[in-house]
């Protein structure tokens, strides 16, 4: 069975829209975490589309397998 490659995805305001300058720390949405890259986009996508008109929030999909494990080949 192949090992979950795990994603984060939260979001919160940010200081400028074109940097992951996060303010406001203990506001951030966490979303969760997920077993693949499908689902978390999925949850990125329905977050982000919530905010779509607030330009200093913004949401983002961190790869945690790549973390937990930099010196494992990427897919």
């Amino acid at each position: 069975m192949a090992q979950a490659k795990l994603h984060l995805v939260f979001g919160g305001r940010v200081k400028n829209p074109q940097t992951l300058d996060f303010c406001e720390l203990d506001k951030l949405d966490i979303v969760g975490i997920f077993a693949d890259y499908a689902e978390a986009e999925e949850a990125w996508r329905g977050s982000a589309q919530r905010t779509v008109d607030d330009a200093e929030m913004k949401y983002v999909v961190v790869h945690l397998h790549k973390l937990l494990q930099p010196d494992q080949p990427a897919d």
